[in-house]
């Protein structure tokens, strides 16, 4: 499957630049995924509950069901790579991923200077192009402006979907 990646510091708009351009995406009739790394430790589920009790007691998996969705949950002793989580996906045209900085895919880094955090795209050669909300030198990168989600799903279509 193919993958892109969008990095940034926190509070950047990596989140809200994924969730525009998701729907424009899915307009071109690609089946869309995404995978967001999470920092901290999360759980949807809660103490009490059956499913958590579940796991509690042992279970190396726990589903939950409901109205059309699920949730598989699945205790690993070590994180896993980015490849191997998203080999338990369904196949889809293109995988969006939050996060992983580190994963060797393209990358999109969503960079705001007015937060005063360092840029990434200086030493990150992963980094494809930068989306920015004004214009900065983006070292050879494609420059992408960031309140113009449907420039980033040009691009997007035009690099990562074409095979560049």
């Amino acid at each position: 499957m193919r993958m892109l990646g969008f990095i940034g510091s926190s509070g950047s708009g990596k989140t809200e630049l994924v969730t525009r351009i998701l729907p424009l995406l899915r307009g071109y009739d690609l089946r869309v995924s995404a995978v967001k790394h999470a920092h901290h430790g999360f759980d949807i589920d809660k103490p009490g509950k059956d499913s958590f009790r579940y796991r509690e007691a042992g279970a190396e998996e726990v589903m939950l069901v409901a109205d059309g969705r699920w949730a598989l949950l699945r205790e690993e002793p070590e994180e896993m790579s980015l490849p191997a989580l998203v080999g338990r996906m369904a196949p889809v045209d293109l995988v969006l991923v939050e996060g992983f900085k580190l994963a060797q895919i393209p990358k999109i880094e969503v960079y705001r200077p007015s937060l005063g955090k360092p840029a990434f795209f200086h030493d990150d050669p992963g980094i494809v192009a930068v989306a920015c909300d004004e214009e900065i030198e983006t070292g050879g990168r494609v420059f992408l402006p960031l309140n113009e989600p449907e420039q980033v799903v040009e691009f997007i279509l035009s690099y990562v979907m074409a095979g560049s």
